[in-house]
């Protein structure tokens, strides 16, 4: 039986500046945006090729603190043109860091171990991690 994870709900403060972010900034995909009341409604993007998506809200989901969401994680195949496309886009994102060694030979060095980091206006905590091929 497959496990698969479809959403994340992230805790935002403004919905609709949450959503210029994640949808102009990251470039997520915008699969509806749905107000159900006035109290009410319900936004769902993706990021490109990704079979999970995230969900920001209000009135419909779990109340949770904004920006207290932490090590929510993005795999790219280029690194460094995923920091060049966050930069040009506006996004505050850190160098590019090696964490750890890597665990096994491979021809780029970032592979399995290179990293930027960046926050949403609220504070949610992403990490982008390159990864070009798999064991």
């Amino acid at each position: 039986m497959n496990w698969t994870l479809e959403v994340v709900i992230v805790p935002v403060s403004d919905l609709d500046r949450a959503k210029e972010f994640y949808a102009d900034r990251l470039g997520f995909v915008v699969d509806h945006d749905t107000v159900i009341s006035d109290d009410a409604r319900l936004v769902q993007l993706t990021p490109p090729g990704s079979g999970c998506s995230i969900v920001i809200g209000k009135g419909v989901v779990p109340e949770m603190p904004p920006g207290s969401l932490k090590g929510l994680q993005l795999v790219v195949p280029d690194l460094q043109k995923a920091r060049a496309e966050l930069v040009e886009r506006g996004v505050d994102v850190s160098e590019i860091q090696v964490v750890g060694a890597n665990p096994r030979p491979v021809p780029d060095p970032l592979d399995n171990v290179g990293f930027v980091f960046f926050s949403d206006p609220d504070g949610n905590a992403w990490a982008v991690q390159q990864i070009s091929s798999r064991a």
